[in-house]
Parts: structure tokens; sequence; C-alpha cells
């Protein structure tokens, strides 16, 4: 912990080093700080605006900075900022002329397998029926996490505090990752939203001993919570690391005062079961009934994920991959989309436009 005092106004705070940050410089970050907030009201986080002054809306020079004897617990969901190998191809990105002078850049330096090549049946999905799938484009992506909290909200997924988060045991089903390339001085500034894949080929499905995690004729990869054992077979296979345990019980789920609070078209999970992003099949199944009875097929864009609605970019498209005229169909014809760990021959449905910037290299 460090004391700041900026023209006489004093906030004591923890730091974080970050990459990028300017020498003999401070970020401080407002609207975390509330005194009087939380079960016991004591409060949380750190008052930033107890630094802020009409000479200094913004920013202000001649602070100073003192230790203190006292330390705090930091806590982040993602401990690993960098991309090492960039033979996985995780994180695609160029250039805007790399993009003109070779369409295939995103795919260059990874080996897909063929997609004849398979185990699995390949007539799975019936060419009148639906296959439904995502994209998300890097490139307008600007990691604000308003797909986070949408997702939050309407899955029903509780706030599991600060000491469950420390353990590894964050109940989010979409986070965005931040990565850092390039200098350390200088770096580069990555974000991906990752929500489950729903893999063709899904490896949590082979190992589940109860066929609690199931694939429908429609491609998703669904989740059974009442067959669940909580083995957690399926989260040691999955190599997105995409799916959520319930350790214990999070919320009060049964309180009168707090059942407005809940979507009554998601299922409440309990304590022991695995749980994870369904591309909101509950607007799936609304939109398919509301279909049957005007006698018409789904329309394009009838479906919108909870996180695709709250993207302010428009970074994420859903719908239909068996209608060539859909919008996602169309994303995934690009020679930008690609599949984050496509060698894995997981065939997910979530699949990416990689990032192209205009090479601009004079950035300060």
């Amino acid at each position: 912990m460090v004391e700041l005092n900026l023209g006489g106004r004093r906030l004591r705070g923890p730091v974080w080093i970050m990459p990028g940050q300017a020498e003999k410089a401070v970020t401080v970050h407002l609207g975390f700080g509330r005194t009087r907030s939380g079960r016991a009201g004591a409060g949380v986080g750190f008052d930033a605006y107890a630094l802020r002054a009409s000479d200094a809306f913004w920013f202000g020079s001649g602070l100073q900075i003192s230790k203190t004897q006292t330390r705090h617990h930091l806590v982040a969901t993602q401990t690993h900022h960098g991309l090492e190998s960039p033979e996985r191809q995780i994180y695609r990105a160029g250039t805007l002329a790399e993009f003109v002078s070779d369409s295939g850049f995103v795919k260059k330096s990874v080996e897909e397998p063929e997609p004849e090549k398979t185990l699995y049946n390949t007539d799975e999905y019936p060419p009148r029926g639906h296959q439904w799938g995502m994209s998300i484009d890097l490139t307008t992506c600007i990691g604000c996490n308003a797909c986070v909290v949408a997702c939050e909200v309407e899955n029903n997924i509780p706030v599991v505090g600060k000491d469950q988060v420390s353990r590894n045991r964050e109940m989010l089903w979409l986070r965005v990752d931040t990565y850092y390339s390039g200098s350390l001085d200088n770096p580069r500034f990555n974000h991906m939203p990752v929500p489950c894949m729903h893999c063709e080929h899904a490896p949590c499905e082979l190992v589940c001993p109860v066929e609690a995690t199931v694939h429908d004729h429609e491609g998703l990869n669904l989740q059974v919570y009442n067959r669940c054992v909580g083995t957690r077979f399926c989260n040691n296979n999955c190599p997105y690391k995409v799916r959520r345990f319930n350790f214990f019980r999070y919320a009060d789920y049964h309180t009168p005062n707090y059942e407005p609070m809940h979507n009554p078209d998601v299922t409440v999970r309990w304590r022991g079961v695995m749980e994870k992003c369904t591309y909101c099949v509950q607007r799936i199944s609304r939109a398919r009934i509301t279909a049957e009875k005007e006698n018409r097929a789904i329309r394009d864009g009838e479906v919108v994920t909870a996180c695709q609605q709250a993207c302010p970019a428009e970074a994420i498209v859903f719908g239909d991959l068996n209608h060539a005229t859909s919008k996602v169909a169309r994303l995934k014809r690009s020679p930008l989309d690609y599949s984050m760990l496509g060698q894995l021959n997981t065939r997910p449905r979530t699949t990416y436009l990689a990032k192209v910037e205009n090479g601009n290299d004079s950035r300060v």
C-alpha cells in the first residue's frame, strides 16, 4: 500500500504495476471506492475522488508517493497476460497491408486438420435444421466487459466474492482476456471475449460418465444439470477452460424478496454441478415458439444472445449457419475467420475475426 499526496489531498491504495505505464506517472481509477456498501456497510475499494479537485479534474502534477507498512491482497481472474506462444495463434492480428497482400495471413502459421479427417458422424446435422454459431470481431471489440455483465444478469450467475475468486473459483460464463504483445515499455493491448465454444468435436462430452454434457441436433453443447454428479472431468478436458463449478451455494434463491432479481426463464443451479454458456438457449426456445405460432421460420437476427445485445461495438454476431445469407454465415466465410486452438480439431461453433490494425507504429 502507498499513500498518494496531491496538493494536500491524500489517498491510500494498493499498487499494481502494468506494462506500458509511463515513467513517473500514476493512474488512479474512479468509480470503485464506495464508503457505505457491502454487507457490513463499511465500504469497499478505494475512493479516488479524494484526489480530485476543480484544478486537477482529470490529471495533475506534483504528486508525492510514500510507502506504508501495510499490504493489500489483489485478486484477478487472469494471471497470465503475455502471448509467449505465437505458434499457437490464440490471438491473431495483422496490419491492413498484410491483409491486402496476403488474405490468409491469419492462418499461415497454424496447421489445422482437414474437415474430412474425422471419426464423428458428418451427417449429424440435417440440412434444413438450425446450426447455431457465433462470430466475434476482434477488431471492433474494446474490452469493456459489458457482455460479461449481461451474461451474468441474464443467466442468474452468482457473485462469488473475492475469496472464491482468489481460489480460481470465479463463476462467470463469459470472460474477456487481455493480452499484451511487444515491448513492456510500449506494448499492444488485445482484448478477447471467450465464451463456451460449443465444439462440434467437444472434448468435454467424451469424458462425462453420466452424459450430463451432450450435443443436440442444432449443434449446441448442452449441460443437463440434474444429471451432473460433479466429477469435473469435463472441465479438465476442456482446452478453453470455460466451464464453472458450483463449489458452494453462492446465492440465496429461496427468499421471496430475492426472486424478482432472477431470470425466470433460466434454471437456477445448485451446489455441486457444472455450468457454462448455453448460447442463451432460453432465447432460442422463445424465438422458436414464436415462429411456430406464426407458422414461419426463425428469421435471421431474431435470436439475440445477451452478450450480443449488450455489446456497444456490435462485435458479437449470433445466428443460423444453415442460412447461407445470414450475417453470421457470411462472417464465417471471411478470410479473417479462424478458430481458437483450431489445430486441436475441436471445431468450435464460436470463431473469431482476426484483428486488423492500421499499422501505425508511432504510438506514444
